[in-house]
């Protein structure tokens, strides 16, 4: 299998080449300036620069690339980076997949189960209706860019992955809550009964290598099948670590502090749960956060 990866360096990206290398796949890395190796495949996302002719017989396309949502403060100019980071790339991938006479049969492209919006004990599943907000605004327009690729007949998976990805070396989405867990002073955000829907790397890795072959298209949720309420990860996450969660931080004092971005990201609830992924097949390492929790914790 000949597979082409863009957003390979970051935390998904990483956990993925290691996943697929382990499975005997090679993946040609999509990067931002001249190819240095055969490895390589150039591209410019911002000028719309991309070969068809270097897509031509590849098995299948993973795009989970996107400007980091952890990076504060969300400015009006960050925010324009968000979105231009995952809705221009995700255009043009989709016009050079349909302009091509034989397109990869597969694509696989990053999204977020943000799509939903802050929906309280709502269950979500890949059918639920849209939410509001300024990521499930991005989520609908980054989805939407890959149409003209769908409608070339390629088999598009939008991979709505969980609010928190958890690694077990660090650098996750979490990353401020394990390291605050470890220094002692973690604890509920807010009231904490919010859902997050979570995912370890190493099961996201999984379950996108999984999705190249297995009779899935259209959105999937990258998630774990138990979503948990935030106080719950954080509890579990801190006596699998030995550390003490009692450190409550308001929610007012978070929305002093972060504005939008604590609602957005934090205090936000997406009881998101992966049926497509459930009945396609796939089986989670770490399906409870407590297995999650132990993984982590037999890294530390």
């Amino acid at each position: 299998m000949r597979v082409v990866l863009a957003g390979s360096h970051g935390l998904l990206g990483t956990a993925l080449t290691h996943e697929l290398a382990q499975r005997g796949i090679s993946a040609q890395r999509l990067v931002r300036r001249p190819a240095r190796s055969p490895r390589e495949i150039p591209w410019d996302p911002v000028l719309g620069r991309l070969n068809p002719a270097d897509l031509a017989g590849v098995d299948a396309v993973i795009n989970l690339g996107g400007a980091s949502l952890a990076r504060l403060p969300w400015t009006a100019s960050y925010r324009r980076t968000i979105v231009a980071s995952r809705v221009r790339p995700t255009a043009l991938l989709a016009r050079t997949l349909a302009t091509m006479p034989d397109p990869p049969p597969v694509w696989l492209q990053a999204s977020a189960v943000g799509f939903y919006g802050n929906r309280g004990d709502e269950i979500l599943t890949e059918t639920s209706e849209p939410g509001s907000g300024f990521l499930a605004d991005l989520v609908r327009r980054w989805e939407a860019a890959t149409a003209p690729a769908e409608e070339a007949g390629v088999r598009v998976v939008q991979l709505r992955t969980g609010s928190v990805a958890l690694a077990a070396a660090g650098g996750s989405s979490s990353g401020l809550i394990l390291r605050a867990i470890r220094m002692g002073v973690g604890g509920p955000l807010g009231p904490g009964t919010n859902y997050w829907s979570w995912i370890t790397t190493a099961d996201h890795a999984a379950a996108v290598a999984h999705l190249l072959t297995a009779d899935v298209a259209g959105p999937v949720n990258l998630t774990a099948p138990h979503p948990a309420t935030q106080r719950e990860v954080i509890s579990t996450l801190a006596r699998a670590l030995h550390r003490p969660a009692v450190v409550r931080v308001p929610a007012t004092l978070l929305r002093l502090v972060l504005r939008d971005v604590a609602d957005e990201l934090l205090l936000s609830s997406q009881r998101a749960v992966p049926g497509a992924l459930e009945d396609s097949g796939f089986r989670w390492q770490h399906p409870t956060i407590a297995d999650a929790a132990r993984w982590i914790s037999a890294q530390d």
